[in-house]
């Protein structure tokens, strides 16, 4: 009865359980791995000469689920399932694995053998790795970092028998290449990042040098999925994100906001995307997003804006705004840092007062540790957290940015370390706390979100909320929606976006 219960009820794919395993390496589940493949033109499946790469394997899910699609689409072709087999494995199907290990879990997931030169290989080969690669390379140092990937050296030239993270892919010249041969399709789901060395878990993407890469080698299709941070740039991220927007090759683009939604079990700020890039088109993007499990597509230029908003259903609100004014907060709003004083300054028994964060409070700063080219000092202040969200990974629940808890009001005289910026400053009292309720709007703090892909918030993320100018009045949503002609079904949207304000009021 038990075995009957296993074989017939319960008989998970077991790539499916591997992809909710770890952090360290995010394997592809199949139904994403097939969600991707099925943007694919379909008759790539049925062609013989058709080539795949996968250059960044781990549990080999891309190439079976591709042999699958080709053994099935080419059996009128290759009557005869074993030739049909080897001619698929031998000459369409080709990988790259990340490390020693998923190259031995990638041969065993698409040969069913980690040996493919064995009795136990669906196809045999004449060597141990098959067309599913791996060699253990090193990084080529240049002032400290490596020149392919960045890598810290520090941090990187290790022991030899510890994982150097030097994935061939990216690490190896036109000279060097791992297949001397032209490739239809590459498909993958490449490392993410990188520790660099800096404070803490500091960490540096590498996902984009694995894109970047694949189009150097020209393929007709590229299909990879990647996080989605790279929609507003930051670390190492705003060449890639410039080139990404300006690319009329990449027509298709699904985007999840909560990064469970693609990978059970991973957990990563700012969410998931994946995109097909064709070598021979030119033209809008067809953008699909995820409301409530819900696919939601329009058609659009990805740079249409500087920063590309993720949910269609924003755009027209975001669009119509913008046609009513001129000005906006990311001129307003300060750069990090704002009197030059570091997260980790330690605080001094007298001096300028100075806010530092939550826990510590106000204390003091040296006079002459103080940076004020702005001339912000002598102004009131509003002051919010460049961390707002700390711990908020998933974006499609109502977000709340900013509250009476979580931002302080600073008299003249007064400064701040970069836990916090300036995200206004005045001459009055009176207009601070005005320019308070106006950032604590929904309206406000929904045009906010439509950049962030991260739990920190910089002066940039201010780019499609109205710099007013004048801040004479209480501002209310209320007011907002008449003042742009916001819809009762936009404002819904708004709404249900947005979390209600809490906390105490320390103004």
């Amino acid at each position: 009865m038990a075995d009957s219960l296993f074989n017939e009820i319960y008989n998970p794919d077991v790539l499916s359980c591997l992809a909710n395993l770890s952090n360290d390496e995010v394997f592809t589940p199949p139904e994403v791995a097939n969600a991707m493949l099925d943007m694919l033109p379909q008759e790539l499946f049925s062609n013989p000469d058709t080539t795949f790469l996968d250059p960044a394997c781990k549990s080999g899910v891309f190439l079976r689920e591709i042999a699958k699609r080709l053994i099935s689409g080419l059996e009128v072709q290759i009557p005869d399932l074993q030739k049909r087999i080897d001619h698929i494995f031998h000459k369409q199907l080709f990988g790259i694995a990340i490390t020693e290990l998923t190259s031995l879990l990638s041969r065993r997931s698409v040969y069913c053998s980690k040996y493919p030169n064995t009795e136990y290989s669906v196809s045999r080969f004449p060597d141990v790795e098959g067309n599913i690669r791996y060699k253990r390379i090193k990084h080529t140092w240049q002032d400290g970092k490596c020149i392919y990937c960045g890598a810290s050296q520090k941090e990187y030239d290790r022991d030899s028998l510890l994982e150097s993270h030097a994935y061939q892919f990216i690490h190896s010249g036109d000279k060097e290449r791992v297949f001397d041969m032209k490739f239809d399709v590459i498909i993958s789901n490449p490392p993410y990042q990188l520790n660099d060395g800096g404070n803490g878990k500091s960490a540096k993407p590498i996902y984009q040098h694995f894109v970047n890469r694949a189009k150097l080698l020209k393929p007709k299709y590229i299909t990879m999925i990647i996080p989605s941070r790279w929609f507003s740039g930051g670390k190492g991220l705003d060449d890639f994100r410039k080139e990404m927007l300006s690319d009329r090759r990449i027509e298709k683009l699904v985007d999840y906001e909560n990064f469970k939604d693609v990978f059970p079990g991973v957990d990563l700020a700012g969410g998931a995307c994946y995109f097909l890039w064709k070598r021979d088109y030119n033209g809008m993007c067809e953008v699909t997003n995820f409301d409530k499990s819900k696919p939601l597509t329009s058609n659009r230029y990805l740079d249409e804006n500087e920063i590309f908003i993720r949910q269609n259903l924003a755009v027209k609100i975001v669009k119509k705004i913008q046609k009513q004014n001129k000005y906006y907060l990311n001129k307003k709003v300060s750069s990090r840092k704002p009197f030059g004083i570091p997260t980790n300054y330690p605080p001094k028994e007298n001096g300028i007062p100075c806010w530092f964060i939550q826990r510590i409070g106000k204390k003091y700063a040296d006079k002459k540790d103080i940076i004020d080219n702005n001339q912000l000092l002598n102004k009131w202040k509003l002051l919010v957290p460049k961390a707002p969200i700390a711990g908020q990974t998933d974006f499609t629940k109502p977000v709340g940015f900013y509250y009476d808890g979580n931002i302080r009001l600073a008299a003249p005289g007064e400064c701040c370390t970069e836990s916090w910026i300036v995200a206004g400053a005045f001459d009055t009292r009176e207009e601070t706390l005005n320019f308070k309720s106006y950032l604590f709007t929904k309206v406000v703090r929904f045009l906010l979100l439509q950049t962030v892909v991260s739990q920190d918030v910089t002066k940039k993320n201010f780019c499609f909320v109205p710099d007013l100018r004048k801040y004479n009045i209480t501002f209310t949503d209320e007011y907002l929606i008449d003042l742009w002609g916001i819809s009762k079904d936009e404002w819904n949207y708004i709404d249900s976006r947005i979390c209600n304000i809490g906390g105490d009021d320390n103004g």
